[in-house]
């Protein structure tokens, strides 16, 4: 039986790898991240709608990937993303990511208009549980789904291989300038990444 198991999860565990060796393609087809249910949460949350941002592609910016908005609303492209922004990479089965949405709640509500904050369900094949865990602990900022992991291959989300939760930090330029992972505690935490890697005091 464990040896069963075993061949299993390394059968898994090689179909998530691309054919050419550079990086990870798992894309579920069978992972609907716009559904009327995940609809209706996102509603009842009040979680805000994706916004598809204007820029071109930059030199160390965000991937030119496009990913949809969870729970319904506008694709993303990343590359098209404008700062200062906070992009925070979590997942429905995450403890510490559910400890610090508060948390990223709080930025979102009292310095939106310095600083915006985008989720990003990452990596995660659970989008009813994600959109439950984003009720349970009242975020209501938007969040793209990339339920195939297609991130894992872009270094500029390197971070989320070392496990969630994580931050990519972009400046208003859409130039990635600061990563960090391991959760925050508090908003004084998340000011002072802020601070740190996009030169803002709050």
């Amino acid at each position: 039986m464990r040896k069963a198991l075993l061949a299993v999860l390394l059968a898994v565990s090689l179909s998530a790898c691309s054919s050419d060796g550079g990086g990870i393609d798992v894309r579920p087809p069978d992972v609907k991240v716009d559904t009327p249910a995940l609809r209706e949460v996102k509603a009842r949350i009040g979680m805000a709608d994706c916004e598809p941002g204007t820029g071109e592609r930059v030199e160390g910016g965000l991937p030119d990937l496009t990913l949809p908005c969870l729970g319904g609303g506008p694709d993303v492209d990343l590359s098209s993303l404008r700062g200062p922004l906070v992009i925070n990479l979590w997942q429905a089965n995450c403890g510490p990511c559910e400890k610090e949405m508060p948390v990223l709640e709080q930025l979102h509500q009292q310095y939106a208009d310095q600083v915006g904050v985008l989720g990003v369900d990452f990596n995660d094949v659970q989008p009813a549980r994600a959109m439950a865990l984003a009720e349970r602990t009242g975020a209501t900022y938007p969040s793209i789904a990339d339920p195939g992991g297609e991130l894992m291959a872009e270094e500029a989300f390197a971070i989320g291989r070392r496990g969630m939760p994580a931050f990519v930090f972009v400046d208003a330029a859409g130039r990635v300038t600061g990563q960090s992972s391991g959760g925050v505690d508090s908003l004084a935490e998340v000011k002072e990444l802020v601070s740190e890697h996009l030169g803002i005091t709050l």
